[in-house]
């Protein structure tokens, strides 16, 4: 995705709401009980408004679903209208408003993933047996990306994983009660400690290395943002570094653009190789807060990282840690980083998922805030311990460094691929991922997930990189590799790709409200309107206020343009 125009941070936030928060909320008087359960179940936690989504999943987890009076008694007593604690809670997925007089769901969800990759792998025929086979007491649904594409088709029992999923796996889930999932296998604090982790940091913290040569380092890499945007990451730490103070940080794990899983594995093994790259770019820029941002679909990695920050906080570096909160998302692809704390006062007003890449006087609480994503920081230590030479020398056809390709699809090994920046998708399929699936030849594919456009299988020579795919209508993004096959068409790739977006679209802005639920209604015809769709594709870029609406036509206009054989 490409970055969203514009911040509204709370500082700003419109006259009509800052009056609602000082006038309380409006609406129906909740009752004795209902605000003393919401009393009893927040317990001494703070009432400030940014925390209203971690609020209201305490609601839903301890209920199971969100009443209207649990949601009338969360208003008052966070001193919030209850206007705008429904439009969050109803603009999330994973949230569950029963209104009065509705029955609650089921106490069981099985989300099936109906992501491209997922579909291709079958995920329609798990939504068409699984409802028989598990009755009328679990809840059958399908689910936008999980961020689990190497592992299509992937369906999630409560919080537990299914991957590769086969209706007989689900099954077994359900009948097991296995709904939870506990990560395992990834390197904790001590281990990562005796392995020489966080000897850098001490390093940084003791004054052996000063922040001007780390960020200068960090400079001389040409390491950029690797969530998508893509801005250079020690220019960044630089430019925040010289705001006034208080700095806070915004770290975004939300993985949210379809085909995307490279943060999840790197977090589900190394942890503490990406917390350390964290606090070393608070202590260069001068953070004094810190707040990650993880994608609920992340569930053991969550329960993971609540416990080695936990871990962390009891056995801090020399002089000790920034503050730092972990929060939650809760199922929605428009909504990440500085959002997470602003949601709760700009409601469903759709803030960008992807912040412009600095925020020089606003940001979070209207403080300068370094923003990044997961693995920007992840390679922070290799870099600075291997030095700027070690990674530019890596690279192909002509670029530097390295990438971290999400591959999912038609090939036979799918995963994240660590490979030389400027690889092709040929290179990439045939020397990383074992080349196509048995009885599979490749097709076409998608370089940079649902917003990165659809290339057929003869431009397969153009080097993988930042700038290298936007002359042919394309771009990298978080490099979300798709891999499409004769089997496939990129029809149906576009369709899928325009479904997830028309549903994720927040609808602040009429183009791309409209404008994606029009393209998706178009593309169901046997022959598309080329014209109108054309149209459609220019007042999107132009008009959609953040990267949502500018990238949903790359799928459709990739398609009319390379693949016209397929539109009769």
């Amino acid at each position: 995705m490409s970055a969203g125009k514009r911040v509204i941070p709370i500082a700003s936030a419109s006259p009509l709401i800052r009056e609602r928060k000082r006038q309380g909320p409006k609406g129906r008087k909740p009752s004795d009980q209902a605000l003393a359960e919401v009393r009893q179940l927040l317990g001494d936690a703070s009432r400030q408004s940014d925390l209203l989504i971690e609020h209201l999943h305490k609601l839903q987890d301890h209920f199971g679903h969100l009443s209207a009076a649990h949601l009338s008694a969360l208003a008052q007593e966070m001193r919030l209208a209850q206007a705008e604690v429904y439009e969050v809670a109803s603009f999330y997925h994973h949230f569950d408003i029963v209104k009065e007089g509705e029955d609650a769901p089921p106490a069981l969800t099985v989300r099936v993933c109906d992501g491209l990759s997922c579909e291709m792998a079958g995920a329609q025929q798990l939504l068409q047996k699984l409802p028989a086979l598990l009755g009328r007491e679990v809840r059958v649904i399908p689910a936008p990306c999980i961020g689990r594409c190497e592992q299509a088709p992937a369906a999630v029992v409560g919080q537990k994983p299914v991957p590769r999923a086969t209706a007989q796996k689900v099954v077994e889930c359900v009948k097991e009660g296995a709904t939870k999932h506990e990560p395992e296998g990834y390197m904790g604090l001590s281990q990562y400690r005796a392995a020489g982790g966080y000897k850098l940091l001490e390093q940084c913290l003791s004054g052996e290395r000063d922040a001007d040569t780390v960020i200068t380092t960090l400079e001389a890499t040409g390491l950029r943002g690797l969530g998508g945007a893509g801005f250079p990451t020690g220019r960044k730490w630089r430019i925040v570094r010289n705001e006034p103070a208080p700095r806070l940080m915004a770290v975004n794990i939300d993985e949210g653009e379809p085909g995307t899983f490279k943060d999840r594995v790197f977090l589900e093994r190394d942890p503490h190789r990406f917390l350390e790259g964290m606090l070393i770019a608070a202590w260069a820029v001068g953070i004094s807060g810190i707040y990650i941002y993880l994608r609920d679909e992340y569930h053991g990695c969550r329960a993971m990282l609540e416990q080695e920050l936990a871990r962390l906080k009891a056995d801090p570096p020399s002089k000790g840690l920034p503050h730092i909160e972990l929060r939650r998302g809760a199922g929605a692809y428009i909504c990440g980083e500085e959002s997470a704390m602003i949601e709760s006062i700009e409601g469903k007003r759709g803030m960008p998922r992807l912040r412009p890449p600095y925020v020089a006087q606003v940001g979070l609480f209207g403080r300068p805030t370094l923003e990044h994503n997961f693995e920007t920081l992840f390679w922070v230590r290799e870099l600075l311990e291997r030095g700027p030479e070690w990674f530019t020398s890596q690279g192909a056809n002509g670029r530097k460094g390295l990438r971290s390709f999400s591959v999912s699809g038609r090939v036979k090994n799918p995963g994240v691929k660590v490979a030389p920046a400027g690889i092709t998708i040929q290179e990439l399929i045939d020397e990383y991922c074992g080349g196509m699936a048995d009885g599979h030849k490749f097709y076409g594919y998608l370089p940079g997930g649902a917003s990165g456009g659809i290339l057929p299988a003869k431009m397969n020579d153009i080097p993988l990189d930042f700038d290298t795919l936007q002359p042919y209508g394309s771009f990298i993004g978080s490099a979300a590799v798709v891999v499409l096959s004769d089997k496939d068409t990129a029809t149906a790739a576009a369709r899928n790709t325009l479904k997830f977006f028309r549903d994720e679209s927040c609808g602040q802005c009429t183009p791309c409200r409209s404008g994606t639920a029009k393209a998706y209604a178009l593309m169901q015809a046997p022959k598309w309107d080329l014209q109108l769709l054309a149209e459609l594709s220019q007042v999107m870029r132009d008009a959609s206020i953040c990267g949502l609406g500018q990238a949903a036509p790359n799928p459709f206009d990739t398609v009319i343009k390379y693949f016209p054989h397929e539109l009769g």
